[in-house]
């Protein structure tokens, strides 16, 4: 692909503000990755910051004019593989990645693995034509939020990257079916196992509120079930990513359906 900032990625011009300008998470703040995809408020008066990264330019084009009809969602660069990510996440400081998974030189999957790692890491979404189970399941685990299919209609698309930068994971339908499914087939006693003894680390309330996640609940709705407001919500799902050293709420629900305690 052209390079503009650096070899293999570049700026996208048509954001407002310059590759740089503006961020939905708070300056300077630098959480560990266990905290850093908390259920953050996002600054409502910046729009949510998006890198594109897959090797076919006519996807990337496709994904920049969806983005480009919605006004509170810019595209800020794009990367034409996995090794380039880290580069333009420091050059374009995006809230959320569109991770392609099939690259040539480094593949999606390692590259949100390494990105999860880095401190203060954008949310990913992985966004491919493959909805096989190994690879939705080791995207989950390395720490994306969301696994989209790219025949997902536009309008999803820009729903799933809101959400996402709100801090809520996201699966297509058809995956999370194919998820759970295969959760119940593979492994089940060394993944239960490992489940039950992380999740006698928590509180009794944390577990309710782990396995809430685990049955796909909002923070809304399990603030209604359980009685308690949406911050007290919050702040037990970010003790509960500390404690278990979790990326996000969709490693909670993973560990939540592994312990058996979601049905």
């Amino acid at each position: 692909m052209t390079s503009g900032s650096g070899p293999g990625y570049r700026g996208l011009p048509s954001e407002s503000g310059g590759a740089t300008a503006g961020r939905s998470r708070a300056p300077g703040s630098k959480p560990g990755p266990a905290q850093a995809s908390t259920d953050k408020e996002p600054n409502v008066n910046a729009p949510v910051r998006v890198l594109i990264v897959d090797d076919d330019p006519l996807v990337r084009a496709g994904l920049t004019m969806v983005i480009g009809g919605s006004p509170d969602i810019t595209a800020v660069g794009e990367a034409g593989d996995g090794s380039d990510v880290a580069a333009a996440v420091d050059a374009y400081v995006p809230d959320v990645v569109l991770m392609d998974i099939r690259m040539p030189t480094l593949d999606g999957l390692a590259a949100t693995e390494r990105l999860r790692a880095r401190p203060d890491p954008p949310e990913v979404i992985v966004l491919t034509t493959f909805d096989a189970d190994e690879y939705v399941l080791r995207a989950l685990r390395a720490g994306a939020s969301g696994f989209l299919l790219k025949h997902t209609p536009p309008a999803e698309i820009l729903r799933a990257i809101a959400r996402v930068a709100a801090g809520e994971p996201i699966l297509s339908p058809t995956v999370t079916r194919r998820l759970i499914a295969h959760l119940s087939d593979t492994g089940v006693a060394a993944r239960q196992q490992h489940a039950t003894t992380a999740l006698h680390q928590l509180s009794e309330r944390q577990r309710e509120v782990a396995i809430a996640v685990g049955r796909g609940r909002s923070n809304a709705e399990i603030a209604g079930e359980l009685f308690m407001s949406v911050a007290t919500v919050k702040a037990h799902i970010s003790h509960i990513l500390t404690k278990l050293d979790l990326n996000n709420r969709t490693q909670v629900a993973l560990l939540a359906h592994d312990a058996g305690l979601t049905g």
